[in-house]
Protein backbone atom coordinates (compact mmCIF):
# COMPACT_ATOMS: atom_id res chain seq x y z
CA UNK A 1 0.00 0.00 0.00
CA UNK A 2 1.27 3.47 -0.89
CA UNK A 3 2.44 5.43 2.16
CA UNK A 4 0.70 8.77 2.58
CA UNK A 5 2.77 11.92 3.01
CA UNK A 6 2.41 14.03 6.16
CA UNK A 7 0.74 16.74 4.07
CA UNK A 8 -1.81 14.26 2.70
CA UNK A 9 -2.55 12.93 6.20
CA UNK A 10 -3.14 16.47 7.46
CA UNK A 11 -5.40 17.14 4.47
CA UNK A 12 -7.48 14.09 5.42
CA UNK A 13 -7.96 15.62 8.87
CA UNK A 14 -9.59 18.64 7.22
CA UNK A 15 -12.00 16.83 4.87
CA UNK A 16 -13.46 13.36 4.51
CA UNK A 17 -12.23 12.46 1.03
CA UNK A 18 -14.97 9.85 0.63
CA UNK A 19 -17.76 12.38 1.13
CA UNK A 20 -19.31 14.76 -1.38
CA UNK A 21 -19.58 18.45 -0.55
CA UNK A 22 -21.46 21.50 -1.90
CA UNK A 23 -19.18 23.74 -3.94
CA UNK A 24 -18.77 26.54 -1.42
CA UNK A 25 -18.01 24.08 1.39
CA UNK A 26 -15.53 22.17 -0.78
CA UNK A 27 -13.66 25.40 -1.58
CA UNK A 28 -13.64 26.35 2.10
CA UNK A 29 -12.17 22.96 3.04
CA UNK A 30 -9.59 23.19 0.28
CA UNK A 31 -8.35 26.51 1.65
CA UNK A 32 -7.84 24.92 5.08
CA UNK A 33 -5.58 22.16 3.77
CA UNK A 34 -1.80 22.45 4.31
CA UNK A 35 -0.13 24.89 1.93
CA UNK A 36 3.23 24.78 0.20
CA UNK A 37 5.67 27.59 -0.58
CA UNK A 38 4.37 28.34 -4.09
CA UNK A 39 0.94 29.55 -5.17
CA UNK A 40 -0.77 26.33 -6.22
CA UNK A 41 -3.08 26.10 -9.20
CA UNK A 42 -6.65 25.06 -8.42
CA UNK A 43 -8.53 22.89 -10.92
CA UNK A 44 -11.71 20.90 -11.33
CA UNK A 45 -11.12 17.28 -12.33
CA UNK A 46 -14.05 15.79 -14.21
CA UNK A 47 -14.84 12.24 -15.30
CA UNK A 48 -17.35 12.15 -18.15
CA UNK A 49 -19.86 9.51 -19.17
CA UNK A 50 -19.24 9.90 -22.91
CA UNK A 51 -17.35 7.41 -25.07
CA UNK A 52 -13.99 9.01 -25.98
CA UNK A 53 -13.67 6.62 -28.95
CA UNK A 54 -16.66 8.24 -30.65
CA UNK A 55 -15.69 11.35 -32.61
CA UNK A 56 -19.14 12.91 -32.15
CA UNK A 57 -18.76 12.65 -28.37
CA UNK A 58 -15.56 14.69 -28.11
CA UNK A 59 -15.83 17.35 -25.41
CA UNK A 60 -13.83 20.55 -25.58
CA UNK A 61 -14.44 24.24 -25.08
CA UNK A 62 -13.40 27.41 -23.35
CA UNK A 63 -14.49 29.35 -20.30
CA UNK A 64 -13.90 33.02 -19.51
CA UNK A 65 -13.20 32.97 -15.79
CA UNK A 66 -14.77 36.06 -14.18
CA UNK A 67 -11.82 36.47 -11.82
CA UNK A 68 -9.08 35.32 -14.21
CA UNK A 69 -6.93 32.21 -13.90
CA UNK A 70 -4.16 33.84 -11.87
CA UNK A 71 -1.65 32.64 -14.41
CA UNK A 72 0.43 34.83 -16.67
CA UNK A 73 -0.38 33.48 -20.13
CA UNK A 74 2.29 33.76 -22.83
CA UNK A 75 0.49 34.33 -26.13
CA UNK A 76 1.90 33.79 -29.60
CA UNK A 77 0.03 35.35 -32.52
CA UNK A 78 0.32 34.08 -36.08
CA UNK A 79 -0.42 37.12 -38.22
CA UNK A 80 0.82 39.32 -41.05
CA UNK A 81 0.31 42.35 -38.79
CA UNK A 82 2.60 41.64 -35.82
CA UNK A 83 2.67 45.24 -34.57
CA UNK A 84 -1.09 45.25 -33.99
CA UNK A 85 -0.95 41.89 -32.20
CA UNK A 86 1.84 43.06 -29.92
CA UNK A 87 -0.15 46.21 -29.12
CA UNK A 88 -3.10 43.99 -28.16
CA UNK A 89 -0.93 42.09 -25.66
CA UNK A 90 0.65 39.22 -27.58
CA UNK A 91 4.11 38.25 -26.33
CA UNK A 92 5.28 37.16 -29.79
CA UNK A 93 3.76 37.86 -33.20
CA UNK A 94 4.65 37.08 -36.79
CA UNK A 95 4.29 34.22 -39.22
CA UNK A 96 7.11 32.68 -41.26
CA UNK A 97 9.74 33.62 -38.67
CA UNK A 98 7.77 31.99 -35.84
CA UNK A 99 7.00 28.90 -37.90
CA UNK A 100 10.71 28.47 -38.52
CA UNK A 101 11.47 28.79 -34.78
CA UNK A 102 8.80 26.19 -33.97
CA UNK A 103 10.23 23.79 -36.54
CA UNK A 104 13.59 24.25 -34.82
CA UNK A 105 12.08 23.18 -31.49
CA UNK A 106 10.99 26.45 -29.85
CA UNK A 107 7.73 26.15 -27.89
CA UNK A 108 8.04 28.70 -25.08
CA UNK A 109 4.43 29.89 -25.14
CA UNK A 110 1.14 28.84 -23.55
CA UNK A 111 -1.48 29.74 -26.17
CA UNK A 112 -1.28 30.34 -29.92
CA UNK A 113 -3.83 32.43 -31.79
CA UNK A 114 -4.04 33.02 -35.53
CA UNK A 115 -5.92 34.91 -38.21
CA UNK A 116 -7.95 32.85 -40.68
CA UNK A 117 -5.58 33.63 -43.54
CA UNK A 118 -2.49 32.71 -41.49
CA UNK A 119 -3.86 29.22 -40.82
CA UNK A 120 -2.90 28.07 -44.31
CA UNK A 121 0.74 28.30 -43.26
CA UNK A 122 0.23 27.41 -39.60
CA UNK A 123 -1.06 23.96 -40.62
CA UNK A 124 2.53 23.12 -41.60
CA UNK A 125 3.38 22.83 -37.88
CA UNK A 126 0.16 21.04 -36.86
CA UNK A 127 2.13 17.84 -36.19
CA UNK A 128 4.18 19.78 -33.62
CA UNK A 129 1.48 21.95 -32.02
CA UNK A 130 -1.45 19.50 -32.15
CA UNK A 131 -0.17 16.84 -29.71
CA UNK A 132 0.74 19.60 -27.22
CA UNK A 133 -2.66 21.25 -27.37
CA UNK A 134 -1.19 24.43 -28.88
CA UNK A 135 -2.77 24.37 -32.32
CA UNK A 136 -5.11 27.35 -32.94
CA UNK A 137 -8.71 26.23 -33.38
CA UNK A 138 -11.89 28.17 -34.32
CA UNK A 139 -13.88 26.15 -31.75
CA UNK A 140 -11.80 27.58 -28.91
CA UNK A 141 -11.74 31.12 -30.27
CA UNK A 142 -8.04 31.02 -31.09
CA UNK A 143 -8.61 31.42 -34.85
CA UNK A 144 -10.20 34.78 -35.51
CA UNK A 145 -10.05 37.74 -37.83
CA UNK A 146 -10.54 39.92 -34.75
CA UNK A 147 -7.17 38.93 -33.38
CA UNK A 148 -7.01 41.81 -30.91
CA UNK A 149 -10.13 40.56 -29.12
CA UNK A 150 -8.88 36.96 -29.17
CA UNK A 151 -5.59 37.97 -27.57
CA UNK A 152 -7.26 40.10 -24.90
CA UNK A 153 -9.72 37.30 -24.06
CA UNK A 154 -6.89 34.82 -23.51
CA UNK A 155 -4.95 37.30 -21.40
CA UNK A 156 -8.03 38.15 -19.34
CA UNK A 157 -8.55 34.59 -18.16
CA UNK A 158 -10.08 32.48 -20.89
CA UNK A 159 -9.19 28.85 -20.22
CA UNK A 160 -9.43 25.94 -22.64
CA UNK A 161 -10.51 22.45 -21.64
CA UNK A 162 -10.44 19.20 -23.57
CA UNK A 163 -11.34 15.62 -22.73
CA UNK A 164 -8.53 13.06 -22.89
CA UNK A 165 -8.63 9.48 -24.18
CA UNK A 166 -10.00 8.19 -20.87
CA UNK A 167 -12.95 10.63 -20.75
CA UNK A 168 -11.27 12.72 -18.07
CA UNK A 169 -10.48 16.43 -18.13
CA UNK A 170 -9.09 19.13 -15.87
CA UNK A 171 -10.30 22.73 -15.91
CA UNK A 172 -8.12 25.38 -14.26
CA UNK A 173 -10.22 27.68 -12.07
CA UNK A 174 -7.65 29.85 -10.32
CA UNK A 175 -4.94 29.94 -7.69
CA UNK A 176 -4.77 28.98 -4.02
CA UNK A 177 -4.21 32.66 -3.17
CA UNK A 178 -7.66 33.62 -4.52
CA UNK A 179 -10.41 34.57 -2.09
CA UNK A 180 -12.84 31.64 -1.64
CA UNK A 181 -15.71 33.63 -3.15
CA UNK A 182 -13.72 34.26 -6.32
CA UNK A 183 -12.82 30.59 -6.65
CA UNK A 184 -16.49 29.65 -6.27
CA UNK A 185 -17.46 32.14 -9.00
CA UNK A 186 -14.81 30.74 -11.32
CA UNK A 187 -15.92 27.17 -10.62
CA UNK A 188 -19.54 28.05 -11.37
CA UNK A 189 -18.48 29.60 -14.68
CA UNK A 190 -16.43 26.49 -15.55
CA UNK A 191 -19.29 24.11 -14.69
CA UNK A 192 -21.68 26.18 -16.80
CA UNK A 193 -19.25 26.11 -19.75
CA UNK A 194 -18.88 22.34 -19.38
CA UNK A 195 -22.66 21.91 -19.48
CA UNK A 196 -22.78 23.86 -22.76
CA UNK A 197 -20.06 21.61 -24.20
CA UNK A 198 -22.20 18.50 -23.85
CA UNK A 199 -22.43 16.75 -27.25
CA UNK A 200 -25.89 17.35 -28.70
CA UNK A 201 -26.37 13.71 -29.72
CA UNK A 202 -25.24 12.22 -26.39
CA UNK A 203 -27.85 10.45 -24.29
CA UNK A 204 -27.07 9.40 -20.76
CA UNK A 205 -25.33 10.78 -17.71
CA UNK A 206 -22.83 13.36 -18.92
CA UNK A 207 -20.73 13.96 -15.78
CA UNK A 208 -19.96 10.95 -13.63
CA UNK A 209 -17.87 12.68 -10.96
CA UNK A 210 -16.15 15.98 -10.20
CA UNK A 211 -13.49 16.95 -7.68
CA UNK A 212 -11.65 20.13 -6.82
CA UNK A 213 -8.00 20.18 -5.82
CA UNK A 214 -4.91 22.35 -5.69
CA UNK A 215 -1.57 21.25 -7.12
CA UNK A 216 -0.40 19.57 -3.92
CA UNK A 217 -3.70 18.58 -2.29
CA UNK A 218 -5.92 15.52 -2.66
CA UNK A 219 -9.21 16.00 -4.50
CA UNK A 220 -12.39 16.93 -2.68
CA UNK A 221 -15.51 15.40 -4.20
CA UNK A 222 -18.28 17.75 -5.25
CA UNK A 223 -21.93 16.93 -4.67
CA UNK A 224 -23.64 15.39 -7.68
CA UNK A 225 -26.43 17.96 -7.18
CA UNK A 226 -24.04 20.48 -8.76
CA UNK A 227 -23.67 18.64 -12.05
CA UNK A 228 -26.34 15.93 -11.97
CA UNK A 229 -28.82 18.11 -13.89
CA UNK A 230 -26.69 17.83 -17.01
Amino acid sequence: MRKLSKRHKKAQEVADLKMEYPLDEAVSLLMKMPKVKFDETVALSVHLGVDPKQSDQMVRGTVSLPNGSGKKVRVLAFTDDPDSAISAGADWAGLSDLLQKINEGWLDFDVAVATTSAMREVRSVARVLGPRGLMPNPKTGTVSDDLDSAIKAVKAGRVEFKMDKTANMAVVVGKRSFEPEKLVENCEAAISALAKARPSEFRGRFVMSMTIAATMTPGIRLSSKIFGKF
